[in-house]
Parts: structure tokens; C-alpha cells; sequence
């Protein structure tokens, strides 16, 4: 068992700032009250205990390739299957890009995230890459693979044989838009990822262009044929338009914003304020590791202060912080992203340096502030 006594504890799904004692037994949060204190003894006087943060997308082969392309268009960079990015990837052995991811894990981990989502490429070669970069290393992937294949005229039977197959070795697919893949495709994808309970995950609506090309080319926007081929996750909506927001609202579904990515590619600014007024569940990535670090702190920083700015009125940090906690956790259907009893135990404990305990995080936070990392009820020591 382990106690964290004396800190400021961010309760529950709507973050309430409470002094209490947090005890964690079997990996579980089992009480968090002023009383409780039993087994180990961590001591947060001063501190935030916060809901680890889940990075609810990522690139992380992209490690590879740290500031390149920067000032080239978007679809030179980062379009499959002859994108900068993609003869990057082509090119580095395994062991150097197992590597390079290795350390990307370790500086999530040395600001505060315990889960990750990988949008991650090469198919089975690319996910045996990602365990071999992860091995040891106490985080959480939720790994979403993708093949070749969906690119070309593959028939649809054996198009559903390489899901299959992928889904044998990860937790669903992801493949890079609806630019690159066809509706039959993205069908089979779907289908298969229903049948095998796993994830499905698309970018859409990154660019403009890419919401033109959908619309000249079958009548509808990217929005419109993600949510009809059912997809359970999408990816920037930074380029909506017509009735995308309020399509997407109606139909439930979830979306990772990555407001740093798109301003590094000067494509936009996600609109957080609007999908938030209409009840649609946010999360939040760091996307490429080409263009950003994989540092939750950042991105919030930045999507707040965007945000406010592109609007011109308040927006409460509650809600970015819950874009990387709370939200995430139920969108990825994982037991975790709030501190409650019977959670899983994923805990920050960080220095408070300011009166208002999520402005402190999200404003001011460092990895030097971090003074504790809990993952499933147990210490991490971090690299």
C-alpha cells in the first residue's frame, strides 16, 4: 500500500481541488479522504496530485526526424506514401529508430504521461519496432498499426486478412486519411476492428485542401465519411465546414486535438471553443515528433492560450486539463484519467507554484517540477 499525505488532490471527473490523503492498494486507488494513511508514506506537502496524463496521439517512428521539412507544405512532409517523413522512415535501420523512440517514451514520462496513443506505421515490422523501443519502460501504449496495402487497389478480402493479422498485435488501426484510402477500405477497416472489439482512429479535416479534395471527389467532407464508415477516434478537425461540428456532436464520437502540430505546419487552429459548446468529448495529442516534443505540458500551455486568443473571450483550463486526463480516459475506455476510488493508480504529484492548482500545472510546470510518478499503484523511477 502507499499513501500520498498533505498534497492538494485534483478529485474526481471534474477535477475538484481537495486536501486529502490518496491511498492505493493492489494498483487501485481504494480511498481518498483526510484520514486514511497506511503502508508507504509519500509526502506532497506543497504539491499537486493530479490524474497522469494520457497523450492521445503520436508519432512516435518520427523520432527519426526532429525538425525536418520545416516550411514545406504540409503534403510534402507528411503525405504517404512519398511524404518527407515517409522516405525518412524508409531509410533508418530499426535499431536507430528503436532507439530514437526510446528516449521520446522517456521524456513523456519525464513530464508527466503514463499512457500514449501511437499512430504507428510499417505494419507488423513497425509494431514489433515500438515493443522492442518500450521494453522495460513502465508506460501505457495503446498501439493503433496501419499497412501499405490500404494504399493501393488490394481487394477487400485481403485487405481484412492484413487487419486481422495487425490486430493480432496491436490495439486497433489507424490509417493516415480518407485522402489515401477509399470508402471500401475504410469500410473493411471498420468492420474488422468492430468484430475484434478494437479501436479505429483517421485523420480528417487536417487542411483545407484536403476537405476540398473530399468534397470534389465524392460530395462529402472528410467529417462526413469518417463518422458513416464509424470510425471510434478522429484526428485534428482543424478544417471543418457546412454542418462537420454538428454532425460530429450528434454522432457522439471523440476527437484528439493537436494544436501545436498545426500551427508548426501553418494549417490552423483547431476549434476547441465550438466543439466544447456543443458537447463534443476532446482529447489531446502532440502528433509529430517531427515538429513537437511529446510533452503534454506544452500542449496545453499552447491550446489554452490559442484558444482564448483565436476567440477573443475566457476559456477554463479545467477543460484542457480534462482534454488530457478525464476526457482521454473514457474515450480510450481505460480506467484511468481521474484520481477516484477504483480507478487504476496513474498519479502526477508536481510542485504547486501558483494559487490556482491547474493553472500552476498547465502555465508553469516543468519536468524539474514533477516530484512523484505513480503508474498502476507503482513508483517510477525516471531516466
Amino acid at each position: 500500500m502507499i499513501t500520498i499525505e498533505n498534497g492538494r488532490v485534483l478529485y474526481g471527473e471534474n477535477l475538484d481541488s481537495m486536501n486529502a490523503n490518496v491511498l492505493i492498494q493492489d494498483q487501485e486507488i481504494v480511498e481518498v479522504s483526510q484520514n486514511v494513511r497506511q503502508g508507504k508514506v509519500i509526502d506532497a506537502k506543497g504539491c499537486i496530485v493530479a490524474p497522469a496524463f494520457i497523450n492521445s496521439h503520436i508519432h512516435l517512428g518520427d523520432s527519426v526526424a526532429m525538425d525536418m521539412g520545416d516550411g514545406k507544405p504540409i503534403n510534402e512532409i507528411v503525405k504517404p506514401p512519398f511524404g518527407i517523413k515517409h522516405q525518412i522512415l524508409a531509410k533508418t535501420p530499426p535499431d536507430l529508430m528503436s532507439n530514437s523512440m526510446r528516449e521520446s517514451i522517456w521524456e513523456m514520462l519525464r513530464t508527466g504521461t503514463t499512457t500514449f496513443v501511437d499512430f504507428r506505421e510499417g505494419g507488423l515490422e513497425g509494431i514489433d519496432i515500438l515493443n522492442e523501443a518500450s521494453e522495460g519502460i513502465p508506460i501505457r501504449k495503446v498501439v493503433l498499426g496501419r499497412h501499405d496495402s490500404f494504399l493501393k487497389s488490394t481487394p477487400n478480402p485481403v485487405i481484412e486478412v492484413i487487419v486481422e493479422e495487425l490486430l493480432e498485435s496491436c490495439d486497433g488501426i489507424a490509417p493516415s486519411g480518407l485522402g489515401e484510402i477509399n470508402d471500401s477500405v475504410a469500410s473493411v477497416i471498420i468492420e474488422t476492428c468492430e468484430r475484434m472489439k478494437k479501436l479505429s482512429a483517421i485523420h480528417v479535416a487536417e487542411y483545407e485542401q484536403v476537405q476540398r479534395d473530399s468534397v470534389n471527389f465524392t460530395g462529402m467532407s472528410e467529417v462526413q465519411r469518417a463518422l458513416n464508415a464509424g470510425f471510434n477516434l478522429l484526428v485534428h478537425l482543424t478544417a471543418p465546414i457546412k454542418n462537420d461540428l454538428k454532425l460530429l456532436a450528434d454522432y457522439g464520437v471523440s476527437v484528439v486535438c493537436c494544436p501545436r502540430s498545426n500551427g508548426a505546419l501553418a494549417v490552423g487552429i483547431p476549434p476547441v471553443k465550438q466543439m466544447f459548446d456543443l458537447g463534443v468529448n476532446l482529447l489531446l495529442g502532440t502528433d509529430n515528433l517531427m515538429f513537437n516534443s511529446p510533452n503534454l505540458l506544452r500542449e496545453m500551455e499552447y491550446t489554452l492560450k490559442v484558444t482564448r486568443g483565436y476567440y477573443r473571450e475566457y476559456f477554463p483550463p479545467r477543460e484542457i486539463l480534462k482534454m488530457a486526463t478525464v476526457n482521454a480516459g473514457k474515450a480510450l475506455k481505460l480506467n484511468i484519467g481521474s484520481l477516484e476510488e477504483g480507478r487504476l493508480a496513474d498519479v502526477v504529484i508536481v510542485e504547486q507554484m501558483s494559487h490556482d492548482p491547474i493553472l500552476s500545472i498547465i502555465n508553469r510546470t516543468e519536468s524539474k517540477n514533477i516530484k512523484g510518478l505513480i503508474t498502476e499503484g507503482k513508483l517510477v523511477c525516471i531516466k
